[in-house]
């Protein structure tokens, strides 16, 4: 059973800095690419960031620049490092694992970020 559990979600101010970070059970090499999405009330879930195998990395436009995702195979987690964040960024954020072999997708729980002052 692949479990997605995120963690390091919160309240920040504009311009602050979050770190998210999502921890995948099982072998990480058995997903084909991780991502993080976000949904915010009213929106459709839309691709933050995501990272192949080969460690390709990918970021929508809203976001280049100042997100940065990585992954840690030996730990099995795949993070997102935010930075200059702005209003427009709070949102539930998810963690995606895709099966190398079955192209299924696994989410994680989601965690909430919103940025205020």
């Amino acid at each position: 059973q692949v479990q997605l559990v995120e963690s390091g979600g919160g309240l920040v101010q504009p311009g602050g800095s979050l770190r998210l970070s999502c921890e995948v059970s099982g072998s990480i090499f058995g997903f084909s690419v991780l991502g993080w999405y976000r949904q915010s009330p009213g929106k459709e879930r839309e691709l933050v960031a995501s990272i192949t195998r080969g460690g390709s990395t990918n970021y929508a436009d809203s976001v280049k620049g100042r997100f940065t995702i990585s992954r840690d195979n030996d730990k099995g987690t795949v993070t997102l490092q935010m930075s200059s964040l702005k209003y427009e960024d709070t949102a539930v954020y998810y963690c995606n694992a895709r099966s190398l072999y079955t192209t299924q997708d696994y989410w994680g729980q989601g965690t909430q970020v919103t940025v205020s002052s």
